[in-house]
Formats: C-alpha cells, sequence, structure tokens
C-alpha cells in the first residue's frame, strides 16, 4: 500500500494563521473552527482542555497552530468537553 499522499496544512494556506481571513475556502473554515476553539478555551491552558476533552494536548496545539487538520474524532470530543459547537456554519460570502 502506498503512502498517503501530504496536503498542504491551513496555516500555509493562510497568509497570517488564523488571524487572516484565508482565500482557501476549507483552509477558511479551519481558521474559523481555530477562532471558535480558542474562545471556547478562554483562559485554560491546552493542558487543561486536553484533560478535560481527552484530546491529546500536541494533537489540539497542532490544530491551533495550523500544523494539522482536525478529523471528526478531535472535533467531536472537543465540542462534547468544551460543552460548545465550534465548527462554523457555512456561509457563501465573507464573515
Amino acid at each position: 500500500m502506498s503512502p498517503r499522499p501530504s496536503r498542504v496544512t491551513p496555516h500555509e494556506l493562510c497568509v497570517n494563521w488564523p488571524t487572516t481571513r484565508s482565500d482557501d475556502p476549507v483552509a477558511e473554515i479551519a481558521r474559523q473552527f481555530v477562532l471558535n476553539l480558542r474562545d471556547a478555551m478562554g483562559s485554560r491552558s491546552i493542558r487543561e482542555v486536553a484533560r478535560e476533552t481527552g484530546v491529546d494536548r500536541a494533537s489540539i496545539g497542532t490544530v491551533l497552530n495550523g500544523m494539522s487538520w482536525p478529523d471528526t474524532s478531535t472535533l467531536a470530543r472537543l465540542e462534547l468537553g468544551l460543552k460548545a459547537t465550534l465548527w462554523p456554519a457555512y456561509s457563501d460570502g465573507p464573515n
């Protein structure tokens, strides 16, 4: 079985991750997810959020830094553990 091809990371598709809007619609959704996650984290550390959600702290860090794409398991655990809707709603227009 051949290895999975690598793909560009979210931060590579956004000039100033995550503060600047991305022209790539998929990266933009990931960016909005990260902004929602930051808001839901509040003053808690990544270590605290990892304990509360069951998501590895390294995984949380790489998602926050735009170095990886969040998978559905990570998304679900973060939303359940933080009791917050993190995945952004679909929108045609700029936010």
